[in-house]
């Protein structure tokens, strides 16, 4: 009696194997017939990348000497060269010498009274400036217009002091980017 309990089971088991394995294939030939595949697709990132001024320096005089109450204005632009909309940021970078605390420098976009950014030299760095307003759209080229004032109350603390910097400029997507993060 026993023998025949023991085949009996081996019997089910041997049908339950043989029943799980043509579920397993059914299963798998399912999941393959059900894939889909595309050849040939490409992703890539987008790019972020502008010009200032072509790399040219704002100030070309190798020396300008200021004294009280003088504006030298210059004129000089931003392009878009990314593949997205962006966002931007103008400041002053690699600050050396006294006036940079006495220069008081505006920016505006050019032939309009609106200030982009304003304050002394040292205060317009690239930690302390925000975002623009606006929005540079895909090759878009736009003119501003850089004033640097010696307040006439600097008076003759100014003699002798220098102020050298380059200007910078940043650049953000758009895209997902709805806080204009510079990170």
């Amino acid at each position: 009696m026993s023998s025949s309990k023991t085949k009996r089971r081996l019997t089910v088991g041997i049908i339950t194997l043989i029943l799980l394995s043509l579920c397993l294939t059914a299963t798998t030939f399912a999941l393959v017939w059900a894939t889909v595949s595309v050849e040939n697709n490409l992703f890539q990132t987008g790019i972020v990348k502008i010009n200032l001024n072509d790399g040219n320096p704002i100030i070309n005089e190798e020396k300008f000497l200021f004294e009280p109450g003088a504006t030298l204005k210059r004129d000089f632009f931003i392009e878009n060269l990314s593949t997205w909309e962006v966002y931007y940021k103008i400041y002053m970078l690699n600050l050396e010498g006294d006036l940079a605390d006495k220069i008081y420098v505006t920016i505006t976009p050019k032939d309009s009274d609106d200030i982009l950014y304003e304050g002394l030299a040292s205060e317009l760095t690239r930690a302390r400036v925000h975002a623009a307003d606006d929005t540079l759209e895909i090759g878009e080229k736009v003119y501003f217009t850089a004033y640097f004032h010696m307040p006439t109350t600097v008076g003759n603390e100014g003699q002798g002091l220098e102020l050298g910097f380059d200007m910078g400029a940043d650049a953000v997507q758009t895209k997902n980017n709805p806080n204009r993060l510079f990170d």
